[in-house]
């Protein structure tokens, strides 16, 4: 009894190395190829092949199923993606997840020890190198070597003889296809890792603790019990996000009963078949990938289907909840990946940027007009502008406490600054129509050449506003001397304008009165220059320092010269 609770405990301890090197390969794969996997989802279209490669690619890459799954989820409650496009995406989730079970099948080469001394070169590359790469690669090597290390320890778990003859009597207890199916599909729901179940089965195979033909039925059932991430990730989103976790179950569901009935059926033939290769960890993994491909590839064209089937399901709610304000790109359930939610916030900030440009539109408008009739719309959409602001930084605090890269952290601290810049952007606009309403009140009025030259100065804020919002879009800093130059011109105006308000005064072609407001929308329009060239700024020092940035751009210019 002793020997087989000590088993016990190693059969845990190796699961969880297992699941904590899965954590850090996908971690690290997630870092390294989160360029290429935005550019990936970027392609997404109703093309349901394409959908189908785009989910099978970006699992394979994680190396979680249930994390696509979630990404899909978050993408479809944001709006950005359609229920059908989330189907095919999720139906190719299962397709890529089924290289964890090809790597766990691998370790039934003597390979451990190599992997493990890869492992030990992947944590040094953590420890002590400072360079962003060389870390993203020490994350995947230790994940990879530590995948192996679990694999070992849970295989050698199974070696004990009274351990092996428990677990051979406890499922010739069990010895009932369906109840099978059932503690796969609870054990896995419970740990949330089909893969760790997976691994699980190919090693108590491996070891003679499990039959060929009762881990058949112990695979099909993790693909269902993986559905419970989804399932929890879409509780309190939108109607259609909770339909896409409803694909994925109901997607899961009709394998799964496919695939009972045929395996009840042409077990023996099954069975021979895979007897033919020879290594009994392979066997498990083969039928693992044939059971995913064949589900996938058999659901594919009834995806619509599946779609109206979650739609009747889950019908549209007759109450609508509809809220003030809410963000269009960003979601919780993204944080999983880092980089794909990094990527959504800035398309958040951008959205952000375009309302603060429409709201100091409306508000400079009100100056020359000496009209008020917008108030209403500009404060509103003041309102929305602080909502993004604080629901942006919220976001980015969240992604900050999950395992980022530097340049990543880097991007994440410039937003902060940005958000909070377009923010002071939008109190601008709001103080506009706040000096024309005053204006009003009062009778003051501003002369046509005062007119001209807040309206010139305000053009060239407009045009410096379009550049610096490229630029923070492409990250391209080519156009950063050209911001600096119009921010010097604009600062020029300021002074320029000054004096001429001045020699207005003396003249008598204007009024006391009229000065403070003068002042007032000049100084307004050359702060806002200076927030534009922050924002602009940002993508070379994170806190829009020009010195810095442009002392960066410099070395960076010699560097290229001198290659």
């Amino acid at each position: 009894m002793n020997e087989i609770i000590k088993s016990i405990f190693e059969l845990i301890g190796g699961v969880a190395v297992f699941m904590f090197g899965m954590k850090l390969m996908s971690e690290g794969l997630e870092h390294g190829a989160g360029s290429r996997m935005r550019k990936l989802l970027g392609r997404i279209s109703n093309n349901r092949i394409s959908g189908l490669a785009i989910g099978t690619v970006i699992t394979a890459t994680v190396q979680s199923s249930s994390a696509t799954t979630v990404m899909v989820v978050g993408f479809v409650n944001a709006g950005i993606m359609t229920l059908f496009q989330a189907a095919c995406i999720i139906i190719g989730a299962n397709i890529g997840t089924t290289v964890t079970g090809l790597m766990a099948a691998f370790s039934s080469f003597n390979v451990t020890i190599y992997f493990g001394a890869l492992g030990l070169i992947g944590i040094f590359f953590v420890m002590f190198s400072k360079n962003d790469k060389l870390k993203t690669a020490g994350h995947i090597l230790s994940g990879f070597g530590l995948i192996f290390i679990g694999l070992k320890i849970m295989g050698g778990a199974f070696n004990n003889d009274a351990m092996r003859t428990a677990m051979i009597s406890a499922f010739a207890t069990i010895d009932f296809p369906l109840l099978l199916v059932l503690i796969s599909i609870a054990f896995t729901a419970v740990i949330q890792s089909s893969s760790a179940v997976s691994g699980i089965a190919i090693a108590m195979v491996g070891s003679g603790a499990l039959t060929l033909v009762d881990s058949l039925y112990i695979i099909i059932g993790a693909n269902v019990g993986t559905c419970v991430t989804a399932l929890i990730a879409a509780a309190g989103a939108t109607v259609n996000a909770k339909r896409a976790s409803i694909v994925h179950l109901l997607f899961n569901l009709i394998g799964t009963i496919i695939f009972i009935a045929i395996v009840w059926i042409f077990s023996a033939n099954i069975l021979a078949l895979l007897q033919t290769i020879e290594l009994p960890e392979f066997r498990v993994a083969v039928f693992h990938t044939a059971f995913n491909m064949i589900t996938a590839l058999v659901s594919l064209p009834f995806v619509g289907k599946l779609v109206k089937l979650a739609e009747i399901i889950l019908p549209d709610s007759k109450v609508k909840v509809t809220l003030k304000f809410k963000t269009t790109y960003i979601d919780d359930r993204l944080i999983t990946t880092p980089s794909i939610a990094i990527e959504q916030v800035d398309r958040e900030v951008m959205l952000m940027a375009e309302n603060a440009k429409a709201n100091l539109i409306r508000g400079f408008a009100t100056i020359l007009s000496g009209l008020d009739n917008e108030r209403q719309i500009i404060e509103e959409s003041e309102d929305e502008i602080n909502f993004h602001n604080r629901a942006i930084a919220k976001f980015l605090i969240k992604i900050s406490s999950v395992a980022v890269s530097e340049s990543d952290e880097l991007h994440i601290g410039s937003l902060h600054h940005v958000i909070n810049d377009i923010e002071r952007i939008g109190d601008h606009a709001e103080n506009f129509i706040d000096y024309a309403t005053e204006m009003n009140k009062f009778s003051v009025k501003f002369t046509n050449d005062a007119k001209d030259e807040i309206g010139s100065m305000y053009n060239k804020v407009v045009i410096m506003y379009d550049k610096a919002i490229n630029v923070l879009s492409t990250r391209d800093s080519n156009a950063l001397i050209e911001i600096s130059e119009i921010e010097s011109e604009i600062d020029a105006m300021k002074r320029e304008f000054g004096a001429n308000h001045i020699e207005r005064l003396n003249a008598g072609a204007c009024t006391v009165d009229s000065g403070p407001y003068f002042y007032a929308v000049v100084s307004a329009l050359e702060r806002i220059g200076d927030h534009l060239t922050n924002i602009a700024f940002s993508i070379k020092s994170p806190s829009g320092s020009q010195t810095e940035a442009l002392g960066t751009l410099n070395k960076d210019h010699r560097a290229h010269e001198h290659r």
